[in-house]
């Protein structure tokens, strides 16, 4: 339940200013302007008094308003003749027919061709390069730009887009995203890594590569595990499976969050990494990972659920760790970031993240130090 406010208009249609409101429930005028701004709730005794200045009931300044779910019915499309209760869809609403296509089979993950705003023309020393121009609204449009290796990113880029602001994401991992936002190459970087002498996450790394004050902002903790191919056909239960011969293997680079998770596995195993075939074939991020297991072109891979459950493949979870934020101080009040900030606590942009499976959102938008 949210409580909803409209006491902004009833104290226009009696005439009075926030002041005279304020000294009538006994409260500051800043107190009362969170009060009608909704960024506060009343206690009863302020409501009260509130609605007998204004010669109304509570009721007609504040009521409840009910969040549960709204459910409709829509056309299935496509091949399926029915789906898994929890699987994401696409709404379409084609004339008269409201279509809900399942988001599988290529449609929950794609690969595009970003549009670019200038094509270079020239070079010149120390690291200048001469640009035409091809998008001439880029440089007048707020942007962030985020460094890190979670594939909702590309979600982030779609919502914070409708509050005005471009998002770039460079797929990267811990180390390298780091390193480029203390060179001030981004504003955000991500990072999910494991300190093996305190056994802490991100922050021992962040101190280690960043040299200015940061605010670490938690995203989400994530399910990190075995994808392997749908049914499990060579049954790989155990990290010490990965060593049978029939089995094949894909690797993250050096830096990747899940290749140190292998890493530590392997080692507390005593398995030694060149027992494991494919060890030295590497991709770049978690989705490449699971579309090299799909394609049939390795067994296994180690990556997060939701990429997993993105391309259909079976999930056999190992570790949860946080994925974090990492944004320098200095950035911390543009008003871009404060709108990413604000995305994070929005109940819609949440729920898009959860859905993607292996998600916990619940410690979402906290700082860290």
């Amino acid at each position: 339940m949210t409580i909803k406010s409209k006491i902004l208009e009833v104290r226009k249609e009696a005439g009075l200013t926030q002041t005279e409101l304020a000294g009538a429930a006994g409260i500051s005028r800043q107190a009362y302007t969170a009060i009608e701004s909704g960024k506060a709730v009343p206690s009863t005794e302020i409501a009260l008094r509130l609605a007998r200045k204004l010669k109304v009931t509570v009721e007609n300044l504040f009521w409840l308003e009910d969040n549960k779910d709204k459910i409709i019915r829509a056309e299935l499309v496509g091949d399926s003749r029915s789906v898994p209760d929890g699987m994401r869809m696409q709404l379409v609403q084609l004339g008269p027919r409201l279509l809900a296509r399942p988001m599988k089979e290529g449609l929950s993950v794609s690969h595009i061709l970003n549009p670019a705003d200038a094509i270079a023309i020239d070079n010149h020393g120390k690291k200048q390069v001469e640009l035409r121009l091809i998008n001439q609204a880029a440089a007048k449009i707020p942007t962030l730009i985020l460094a890190g290796c979670d594939p909702s990113a590309s979600i982030i880029s779609a919502m914070i887009r409708d509050q005005g602001v471009r998002m770039i994401w460079i797929e990267a991992e811990s180390i390298p995203a780091l390193r480029a936002l203390a060179s001030g190459e981004i504003h955000i970087a991500g990072c999910n890594f494991k300190d093996n002498v305190t056994g802490e996450y991100n922050i021992p790394l962040v101190k280690e590569i960043v040299p200015f004050p940061c605010t670490v902002i938690r995203f989400a903790v994530w399910r990190q595990g075995m994808m392997v191919t749908a049914g499990n056909p060579k049954s790989i239960n155990h990290i010490e499976d990965l060593t049978k011969p029939d089995v094949t293997f894909i690797n993250r680079q050096p830096g990747a969050g899940s290749r140190g998770l292998l890493t530590r596995l392997i080692r507390e195993a005593g398995i030694p990494a060149k027992n494991i075939h494919g060890y030295e074939h590497i991709v770049q991020g978690d989705l490449a990972t699971a579309e090299m297991v799909a394609a049939g072109l390795a067994d296994c891979g180690i990556g997060i659920e939701a990429s997993a459950r993105a391309n259909e493949l079976d999930f056999l979870a190992l570790n949860e760790e946080p994925y974090d934020l990492v944004i320098p101080n200095r950035f911390l009040e543009m008003p871009a970031i404060q709108s990413l900030l604000e995305l994070l606590k929005q109940r819609d942009f949440r729920r898009q993240i959860e859905s993607l499976g292996g998600y916990d959102i619940t410690p979402m938008g906290i700082p860290y130090t």
